[in-house]
């Protein structure tokens, strides 16, 4: 599994249209990811795979949900059915977090060879005098100044690079940057006027509206959209405007509906961190704190978040638990950040505690540590490093260690 999973190239290097159609393929899959996390997945692909990923990503998916990783691994031979098992129970994050420390064991890469060849000067050959370099030409002496020095170009320097009366600074940089005219006559590019919103109030505005709930989930993407199209009463759009208008056409409960449905689902899916739910839904945190309280679901949230909390924090699987430890954003996000860092922090303490005999250095305590319970030895290494466990075993092996004698 170590070596299956490494990269084949940066993930700066994997074409922007390949990443989008993967990106387009997992939303489609209901498995949307970060394009940090797609060009990280498709760094485990070579160039020369960009067409079979093309050739997928042009189907429908064959099974749910598929994140990028079980994209790679659909290409590298894996059933779609398999591998949306194991985007489910999170397989794929101990994979990237796999790939992540590959990468950083790898050695840098040695320095590129000079493109421009050089040449040794042949040693003279016996009896043959070395050739004698031949003396630069002097210029012409002269008085005063020459034609050729008068046409030729003037080199300037750093120094005479502004005008004189200008110093590096405000004068300097509005002398450069200037500002240019606005186009006129057809280059001219007009906003296009926008209509009062009493126009929605009109029998007419209901089919508008009936129309935009069904491609907006929530609304304030259904204000960022009218508000390009339409004027309040005092300028922008404003929220209020909108939610009167849906009261009186009776779309405010088809519309609290909808947006139920997707916080509660959304939540789930994310595994209650709200920093991803908002980033899925298009909003703001205080937007979707707003939008919790007017659904009333201020509460339901918080049992599925809570859910969740106790799920990560009750992992029986070492894996698991370290998989977790990587993700500290959402450990953050769920306010258990310090609870699970000690309690792991204390069963990992334990568990070398218990294999302090049979190894001799740090890798092969965690090697052994790895082995017994089923998890990759390169979390286990690294979680001792971030835990400050091995910091405690380097102290207490200098302690134990015979001192020298003058």
């Amino acid at each position: 599994m170590n070596s299956y999973w490494q990269r084949q190239r940066q993930p700066d290097d994997v074409p922007t249209p390949v990443a989008v159609a993967v990106s387009d393929y997992c939303r489609r899959a209901k498995a949307p990811a970060t394009p940090t996390e797609v060009r990280e997945a498709l760094a485990l692909l070579s160039e020369a795979d960009d067409f079979r990923v093309r050739t997928l990503t042009d189907t429908e998916p064959a099974a749910t949900p598929l994140g990028p990783f079980a994209v790679v691994d659909v290409l590298k031979g894996t059933a779609p059915t398999l591998a949306a098992t194991r985007q489910g129970c999170g397989f794929y994050d101990v994979v990237q977090e796999l790939a992540r420390v590959h990468e950083e064991k790898r050695p840098p890469a040695p320095p590129p060879s000079p493109e421009v060849p050089t040449f040794a000067t042949p040693a003279p050959r016996a009896g043959v005098p070395a050739p004698v370099p031949a003396k630069p030409e002097l210029a012409p002496k002269s008085r005063g100044e020459t034609v050729q020095s008068r046409i030729a170009p003037r080199k300037r320097t750093a120094a005479d690079a502004l005008p004189p009366e200008f110093d590096e600074g405000e004068e300097a940089s509005s002398f450069l940057k200037k500002d240019l005219p606005k186009p006129r006559g057809r280059f001219t590019r007009l906003e296009a006027p926008k209509t009062s919103y009493q126009e929605l109030t009109r029998a007419s505005g209901k089919e508008l509206l009936e129309a935009a709930l069904g491609s907006h989930d929530n609304r304030f993407a259904l204000l960022n959209s009218l508000a390009a199209q339409y004027n309040g009463s005092r300028g922008e759009l404003t929220l209020m405007e909108l939610e009167g208008v849906l009261r009186a056409h009776g779309l405010m409960e088809a519309m609290e509906n909808r947006e139920r449905t997707a916080i509660l689902s959304a939540f789930t899916e994310h595994r209650g961190a709200s920093g991803r739910v908002g980033w899925a839904l298009g909003l703001s945190p205080s937007e979707l704190r707003q939008l919790e309280a007017k659904a009333g679901l201020s509460r339901e949230v918080e049992e599925v978040r809570e859910r969740f909390r106790r799920e990560a924090l009750t992992a029986r699987n070492l894996t698991q638990r370290l998989d977790l430890l990587g993700r500290e954003k959402y450990l953050v996000d769920l306010g258990i950040k310090k609870r699970f860092t000690d309690m792991l922090r204390r069963e990992l303490e334990v568990l070398v505690r218990d294999e302090l005999s049979e190894a001799k250095t740090l890798s092969e305590l965690a090697d052994v540590v790895a082995r017994k319970h089923g998890a990759p030895s390169e979390l286990v290494l690294r979680a001792l490093e971030r835990l400050g466990v091995a910091e405690g075993l380097r102290k207490r092996g200098s302690d134990n260690s015979p001192h020298s004698t003058p």
